[in-house]
């Protein structure tokens, strides 16, 4: 997986609660297999079942959040079935956002 969406989804899944705790573990394990056709940094995502275990039952999305800086956009973890599934961003403009912003400007 590209640095800056393992970046991204620890940023996003920093927290003491079981599923997130649940869900970080599984970002070693996952790789990305697909990508958005729009030109946009979102990614679908396969976690190696056999390495790690599903979260507790959540809802979804796992985690929305947003950025005002640099882009006014907003990230999404989906998962499907326990495990990360699609890391998604996506612009309050026209213009799809192509990379993924620093993580340190995450707002929750």
């Amino acid at each position: 997986m590209q640095p800056d969406v393992t970046a991204t989804l620890r940023a996003l899944l920093i927290g003491s609660d079981p599923v997130s705790g649940a869900l970080l573990a599984q970002v070693p394990h996952t790789r990305v297999v697909g990508r958005c056709g729009c030109g946009c940094a979102t990614v679908d995502l396969e976690v190696d079942r056999t390495a790690v275990a599903p979260a507790p039952s959540h809802g979804n999305p796992a985690v929305d959040a947003g950025y005002t800086d640099p882009h006014l956009a907003g990230v999404m973890v989906c998962t499907e079935g326990g495990y990360l599934s699609l890391l998604e961003i996506y612009s309050v403009s026209d213009e799809p956002i192509s990379t993924w912003p620093d993580p340190r400007f995450i707002e929750r």
